[in-house]
């Protein structure tokens, strides 16, 4: 546990410290006890900024959750730049990288998709994926879609009309599949085509979900006229097939207006004091071409005002709000997008806290000039009155959601006899076949949602489950000892496990002693249970936490202690919030059982080749990603890889080429024919 206090309670260092603070603009980060961030902000004078955080000693004038940040804050880093524009980009980037728990996040719900391209790759893939991962800072993600239908469609429709990559990995090695035969692909696996080639053509592709629709028909209308101009009619051909299918993209949009020479994003929202969700429209040339959706924390969002006609204009205080969210969106957003993708003018819902600065921040993102308006009248506050109705249909599905949610915590407070709706709810569950490459999982539900960056994976350590002998209750026992042997550590060094608690319900964070979870939930039954709190006693905890199992067959709740379930339904909230979390456990600790095996016997495969040994096993699979690929790859391509030369590069194509090799050797031992004299 960490021995700096919080700065309001060393009022010396405080004092000490904001006078370091200088009257600069800049980057300011608040870091706790454990050196973790816990805010991070921007401002035109930095002195003025932190200063404003620790007047009255106790946040006073702050929102709750900025006071709690305040109460927890020991240590306070800045970084000086030139000017506010500055402080902008790097207050979004230094966000993006480390996640602070207190800043007003955009939630990656996995609820819309994006596309993905790998520019980093020689023939880049496109791909639809929920999963935002940067492999390489060359990869772009386009996105999120909330039409999932017509993204599919989409993409679809481009992979008709662009010759693109297929296939991950090629069907065949030493030739081309069907699809380079009817035109889809242009030979990527046996290099028809050159890698410049291929991303001038994905390049055109990316324009589509760049919104650039009349700018791509364009280039090919030119690129069509040179072809002729050249009598190559048959490449000018294809050019107008691909002229056709852009025209039947962009035929169907569901929305247009009037004003078709200018591009604009429109953005609007709609919150209650815990959510908000934010539609971005994209209108370009005066169609509507992508609508985009995000989620953020809105928490102490002043409540909106009910009229005789609906709800009334915003006030002040809630308009204030809803623009640092919205500003929140358009920082995250833009910084991310590549300037062509910009557009010269963005209609908001709200004015921005800091709209000056944002304007001038994306003038130089672009290049070019773009415009920030708040529209009152006309066809432009339509717009806007569209885009915040989509909005609200969207914070209407989330809120029902969240109440369901809510019911289901309640009832399994009261199935089990809790004070409060348990928060943090944990699962664990145990995969093998006959003992062999033994896991398990622990998942974790926040709320009643899954919070997969919580999610841990077990290799189970016991000598005694082996292949050819399991044992369920040693390994659940194993596991619950390896989970919580720091909170028994601490306890047994005398620190009070109810200040540890409420601290681990209020931060939520991973990493030092902020994971107690309300509920332990082990799947399966009174023996699994038994086994379970053993190991807690063991540990000297069995009191202290709240354990109970969930049995396959029935659906049973077992708590420790009693010889019969407790009374309850399976269809009733508590008790399918507990399915989900068992059903989640046992997807997770599966897959990673599936994962390992898998690598077992890849492993066990190339092992049995002479001259590998592990480490050139782990660098074969890491170059080649899998079985297949060093299988199909060449004597050449194989001595190429890290850790070969020409003659284990032989060596691996031998053992995995022996037909060949018979038909070569049959050969050789032929009669030769002697002419006759």
């Amino acid at each position: 546990m960490s021995t700096i206090q919080p700065l309001l309670q060393d009022r010396d260092r405080l004092r000490a410290r904001l006078k370091e603070v200088p009257a600069e603009p800049g980057c300011y980060l608040m870091r706790d006890g454990e050196d973790r961030i816990l805010y991070i902000g921007k401002s035109k004078v930095l002195r003025n900024r932190v200063r404003s955080y620790f007047q009255s000693g106790s946040g006073h004038g702050h929102s709750p959750r900025i006071a709690l940040m305040v109460r927890q804050v020991c240590e306070i880093e800045f970084i000086v730049t030139d000017s506010e524009a500055e402080a902008l980009a790097l207050e979004s980037n230094l966000i993006k990288n480390h996640q602070p728990h207190f800043n007003v996040l955009l939630k990656d719900d996995k609820k819309y998709p994006y596309l993905c391209i790998t520019w980093s790759e020689a023939y880049p893939r496109i791909f639809i994926t929920r999963k935002r991962r940067f492999r390489s800072p060359l990869d772009r993600f386009y996105g999120p879609y909330v039409d999932v239908g017509l993204l599919r469609r989409t993409l679809g429709l481009v992979k008709r009309v662009f010759p693109l990559r297929q296939r991950p990995l090629p069907l065949h090695k030493d030739r081309t599949c069907l699809n380079f035969d009817i035109g889809r692909c242009p030979g990527v696996c046996q290099e028809k085509i050159s890698s410049d080639d291929y991303h001038r053509t994905l390049r055109q592709v990316a324009m589509v979900f760049q919104g650039r629709n009349e700018e791509l028909l364009q280039l090919l209308q030119d690129q069509m006229e040179r072809y002729a101009e050249r009598l190559d009619f048959e490449s000018a051909a294809k050019v107008r097939d691909q002229l056709q299918g852009i025209d039947t993209l962009t035929a169907d949009q569901k929305m247009s207006i009037g004003d078709s020479s200018v591009s604009r994003d429109v953005l609007a929202l709609a919150a209650d004091e815990r959510v908000a969700a934010v539609q971005l429209f994209q209108m370009r040339a005066g169609k509507l071409v992508g609508r985009l959706g995000f989620t953020a924390d809105a928490i102490g969002m002043p409540a909106a005002e009910e009229g005789a006609g609906g709800e009334l204009p915003p006030s002040p205080e809630r308009a204030a709000v809803l623009g640092r969210v919205l500003q929140t969106v358009v920082e995250e957003h833009y910084s991310q997008v590549e300037p062509v993708e910009i557009p010269p003018e963005l209609l908001l819902q709200v004015p921005l806290p800091q709209q000056a600065l944002i304007e001038e921040w994306l003038s130089e993102l672009r290049g070019r000039k773009v415009k920030l308006a708040v529209p009152q009248r006309s066809q432009k506050a339509d717009l806007i009155e569209l885009v915040q109705r989509n909005a609200t249909y969207e914070l209407e599905r989330a809120r029902r959601a969240s109440e369901q949610n809510l019911l289901a915590t309640e009832d399994l407070a009261q199935l089990l006899e809790l004070p409060t709706p348990p928060r943090r709810i944990e699962g664990y569950d145990i995969s093998h076949i006959q003992g062999s490459d033994a896991v398990a999982s622990q998942v974790v539900f926040i709320d009643g949602l899954p919070a997969k960056q919580h999610y841990r994976k077990y290799k189970i350590q016991s000598s005694s489950i082996r292949a050819g002998h399991s044992d369920d209750f040693m390994a659940m026992a194993e596991i619950m000892r390896r989970r919580f042997r720091r909170w028994a550590q601490a306890k047994a060094e005398g620190a009070d496990l109810r200040e540890l608690r409420r601290s681990a319900g209020s931060a939520l964070h991973t990493g030092g002693l902020n994971d107690w979870p309300d509920v332990v939930m082990i799947d399966g039954g009174k023996g699994q249970l038994s086994a379970v709190m053993e190991a807690l006693r063991e540990l000297n905890l069995d009191e202290d936490l709240v354990v109970c199992s969930l049995a396959k067959q029935r659906e049973e709740v077992f708590i420790p202690g009693a010889k019969e379930p407790l009374e309850s339904e399976p269809e009733q909230l508590g008790v399918q919030l507990l399915r989900r979390l068992r059903d989640e456990a046992h997807r997770f600790a599966v897959s990673f059982h599936r994962q390992q095996r898998g690598e077992r016997m890849k492993r066990s495969r190339l092992s049995d080749i002479p001259g590998l040994g592990p480490k050139r096993i782990k660098e074969l699979l890491a170059h080649f990603r899998s079985i297949d690929a060093i299988q199909l790859a060449s004597v050449e391509t194989l001595a190429a890889a890290p850790g070969m030369g020409p003659g284990l590069a032989r060596v691996v194509w031998e053992y995995f080429h022996p037909q060949e090799l018979e038909a070569h050797a049959e050969l050789e031992n032929e009669p030769s024919l002697e002419l006759a004299g």
